[in-house]
């Protein structure tokens, strides 16, 4: 059967032999539509009804500069599952950076590794003269999808069912808005946040269940701070000011440089969800990607996320010649993230610490009915040492510090696998895991469905994807509830 392909988008990248170029990351330029996806394993469930949108970075023209693995334009993978059957499409954003390269010709913008004045326009984002890729992040808010960048973007809404760019999302602030906003499926309600070199540095936001700005303030910090992830309980959010920053003399020259700062403390800004006075709480030094979730307890609001023992790690001696910095710092044996527990007490003030598991672990799901509310289980990945790929996943039990592992292949990487709940399901875990894997070995990739009470037995499903695609950061499952306005 003939695969239906759009018109094709024009390219100007050579070959390479940049490490984020090739393999697992080798970028996509396609773009299709398949109606029913063949099932090579097992059989889809039938209590299996959403989306799985899954958001990777694809470089379409030849880098300006030092490409980094972030830089590349967002490209949104859906599959579709209803009735026991998938189906498949995927899609570039349709960003104002990616239209205007494409006007071009090539590449307008450098990236997170080049210096400012590679830009030939001026750019975006607390960076400043970065194009937003919109290629971090994916949530669904409101009966739409909506993509986000790192460094605070526009924010693009999608159609979730046929991934068409709606636009630019229009609560979205002058200042942008990071990747990781979250939803509040119980509310419907999505909070936000953003930051950047000018007073006060960081803001907060909270847009209803209709698309409407309800809150926007100013959450002030002493200088620009790089967060990159937020949390949220029933009544309210957690953002952060932690020691890993730019460092303030070099950004006078306007070189943005990360620094770890270890005499500083981590400190984190409690802030009513409905907007209201940010109560700040000290805690040991260390950077966090990504929260697992937030929870009130009493007095007590409990966080967990991943404690980076090494925020800024040293150069990767096993890197190709060039890229050795680059690798560490994308590599979580580098800098030894690991699923920890912070305690923050509103009646005294105090601040209790707490590992959860001693593994190197990161970028976790939960079941999104549990966000902001006290949880059970946790669903982390694991990588390949030297590596941003994804080798395998852990299901942590949090009540009895027990976790499971199941692990790919050599040569097979995962994406992020959000948790999928059964229809009528009743348990927290009574669902599945989806991720869409890229086979090296074989040179495709394929949808992966795991059963989430017992991921060790693997696979318990297998879809052929079209095309190998690319690696990449965030995915979202939606449920079928989720994508009606």
């Amino acid at each position: 059967m003939p695969l239906p392909r759009l018109a094709p988008i024009a390219s100007t990248l050579a070959p390479s032999n940049h490490p984020y170029l090739n393999g697992a990351w080798t970028p996509l330029h396609e773009e299709v539509d398949v109606a029913e996806l063949q099932v090579t394993f097992g059989a889809i469930p039938e209590d299996l009804d959403g989306v799985y949108l899954r958001n990777t970075e694809n470089q379409i023209h030849q880098p300006l500069g030092r490409y980094h693995p972030f830089d590349g334009d967002g490209m949104i993978h859906q599959i579709s599952f209803s009735g026991g059957k998938a189906s498949y499409r995927n899609r570039f954003v349709r960003t104002r950076g990616f239209q205007a390269e494409q006007e071009a010709g090539a590449s307008l913008w450098g990236g997170l590794a080049d210096p400012v004045h590679l830009a030939k326009r001026p750019g975006w984002g607390a960076h400043g003269f970065l194009k937003d890729a919109s290629s971090t992040d994916i949530v669904v808010h409101a009966g739409k999808a909506l993509s986000t960048f790192y460094q605070c973007g526009e924010g693009y809404l999608l159609d979730p069912l046929t991934l068409e760019t709606l636009g630019l999302a229009p609560w979205v602030p002058i200042d942008g808005i990071s990747a990781h906003p979250k939803v509040d499926e119980h509310t419907g309600e999505l909070m936000f946040f953003n930051y950047s070199k000018h007073a006060p540095y960081l803001h907060y936001g909270l847009v209803d269940a209709d698309g409407k700005l309800e809150v926007y303030q100013a959450v002030p910090t002493p200088g620009p701070r790089l967060p990159h992830d937020m949390a949220f309980t029933e009544n309210y959010v957690i953002l952060n000011d932690l020691p890993a920053f730019w460092d303030a003399k070099l950004l006078e020259r306007n070189i943005h440089a990360v620094r770890f700062h270890e005499g500083l403390p981590s400190r984190f800004g409690i802030v009513p969800r409905k907007g209201g006075e940010v109560r700040w709480f000290e805690a040991a030094p260390t950077y966090v990607l990504h929260w697992l979730n937030a929870y009130e307890d009493g007095d007590e609001i409990v966080l967990d996320g991943y404690f980076q023992e090494d925020p800024t790690p040293g150069p990767h001696a096993d890197a190709p010649p060039g890229y050795e910095h680059m690798m560490a710092f994308l590599d979580e044996h580098s800098f030894r993230s690991k699923l920890h527990r912070w305690r923050f007490n509103l009646k005294d003030g105090t601040t209790r610490e707490e590992r959860l598991d001693d593994q190197v672990m990161e970028f976790g799901m939960i079941n999104a009915k549990f966000a902001g509310r006290k949880y059970r289980y946790g669903y982390s990945t694991v990588t390949k040492p030297g590596w941003f790929l994804f080798t395998g996943f852990v299901k942590t039990d949090l009540e009895t510090r027990e976790s499971t592992t199941f692990l790919l292949p050599e040569g097979v990487y995962a994406s992020e696998a959000p948790f999928a709940a059964r229809t009528g399901a009743s348990e927290e875990d009574d669902g599945y895991l989806v991720s869409f894997l890229i086979d090296e070995n074989q040179g495709g990739s394929e949808c992966v469905i795991l059963d989430a009470k017992d991921i060790t037995k693997g696979p318990i499903c297998r879809i052929a994807l079209p095309h190998k695609i690319s690696s990449g950061t965030h995915a979202v499952w939606a449920g079928r509830d989720m994508l009606k306005p």
